[in-house]
């Protein structure tokens, strides 16, 4: 460790780290990512159009661009594990490999930038990456510089290799520090909660975690099946530690990429996934081949109402209000100008659609006016309900019925009372 990662060591330790003040991720952030997908395939001569090269990011902005989804808020291409040489420079610095990435990393930031994209890029707290390429470990300024000097927008910092145990005691917050010291705002993914929670230790109080990411991992990696993304729903539907309350801009926890499109879910559980990420505020990334994608998972990935309850400025993270075992839970998330955004998740498998009728002052819901219902996916206004109104859904087998819900408020004519 040099000198000045000791220094802030002892700066944290004594209590005097400052809040995360980046001006980034007001709104979860969005866009693609290519590591469920695309994983760490390096033999190009065989995988040409699948390996992580520099061809591959920038295919898929040109995707981005092609498909109409950097409009919609898609605009970081991330780059994960695998894309550096196996060894530092005569100066300690990281060094794309020359055969996969032969143009540079300043190179791809210009291609992203060009295009109104942004670039993000991967490293690791400790001495190795997950899949053995070199860790930030006793390099963590030069990183942070040779990342802003490569002008990169996002950087996800894994936590393979090392003592998690370290984590609560700042030395994730030494890299924080390091990039604010760039000068360049440079968005902050952390898995500091995933690694405590993986290694059986207390997770560290999620406001300090909020102190110092921009988004964090705090449960397993996501992977291309129903029972996976299930998984992550209850442990966010737990919500152990409240880590539901600190969410909001700025700050977000992070259950992992979209699996849409990919090749592991049905079509209603995609639309799942996607609107239950929607509802946890969640950064959307997808983790797709863009050159192959159905149009039907497309429009998934572009539904504007959809997006628009997850990008909803208020930032507020859904929580489940109840569940019925092995059938549908009922998850509430607060949206600006006091509206509200309802899911009917639907876990069973049996091959029925569910029936549910709830009151909506049974949720918490109960102007007097009553409340203006739509069908977010379907864009299907649903009608006006009073709060004792039953409202009755059907909710496809492993599917999501995700709806708004937009108090109405009482109009006066001349002589009216006030």
């Amino acid at each position: 460790m040099n000198s000045m990662e000791t220094v802030l060591v002892v700066a944290v330790l004594l209590g005097l780290s400052s809040a995360l003040d980046n001006g980034l991720a007001r709104t979860p952030p969005m866009g693609w990512l290519s590591w469920e997908r695309f994983r760490c395939v390096t033999d190009c001569k065989t995988y040409p159009d699948s390996c992580i090269n520099e061809k591959l990011y920038m295919d898929m902005a040109d995707m981005v661009v092609k498909l109409g989804l950097r409009e919609l808020g898609y605009v970081y291409i991330d780059i994960d594990d695998c894309w550096p040489a196996k060894y530092r420079d005569s100066e300690g610095k990281l060094v794309p490999d020359p055969e996969r990435f032969p143009s540079g990393m300043k190179a791809l930031a210009d291609y992203m930038h060009d295009r109104g994209l942004k670039l993000g890029i991967y490293e690791d707290f400790g001495y190795e990456t997950c899949a053995k390429y070199p860790g930030s470990e006793f390099y963590m300024q030069t990183d942070a510089n040779t990342f802003a000097e490569w002008e990169v927008d996002m950087l996800k910092f894994d936590g393979c290799n090392s003592d998690a145990s370290d984590m609560k005691y700042g030395e994730l917050s030494i890299m924080q520090k390091f990039l604010n010291m760039t000068g360049r705002p440079i968005l902050y993914s952390c898995e500091w909660p995933l690694y405590e929670y993986a290694h059986h230790l207390k997770v560290s109080d999620y406001q300090h975690i909020k102190n110092t990411c921009n988004i964090w991992r705090n449960f397993q990696d996501m992977e291309d099946i129903w029972d996976k993304v299930v998984q992550i729903i209850d442990y966010y539907g737990a919500d152990s530690g409240s880590f539901s309350q600190v969410a909001g801009p700025g700050g977000f926890n992070d259950p992992d990429m979209l699996v849409v499109g990919d090749f592991g879910l049905s079509y209603y559980q995609q639309k799942a996934q996607f609107g239950m990420w929607a509802m946890f505020a969640s950064p959307l990334f997808m983790s797709v081949d863009l050159r192959t994608i159905t149009q039907e998972a497309l429009d998934i990935l572009k539904n504007k109402n959809v997006i628009a309850i997850n990008q909803d400025p208020l930032g507020a993270q859904a929580v489940r209000l109840y569940e019925i075992p092995n059938s549908i839970s009922v998850w509430m998330k607060p949206l600006s100008q006091n509206n509200t955004a309802i899911a009917f998740l639907n876990k069973d498998v049996q091959g029925r659609p569910t029936p549910l009728t709830v009151m909506l002052a049974d949720l918490g819901l109960n102007n007097p006016s009553g409340y203006n219902i739509t069908d977010v996916f379907e864009d299907r206004a649903m009608g006006v309900f009073k709060p004792s109104s039953p409202l009755q859904v059907l909710v496809d087998p492993t599917s999501i019925l995700l709806i708004k819900i937009v108090p109405l408020v009482k109009s006066f004519g001349v002589g009216g009372d006030c």
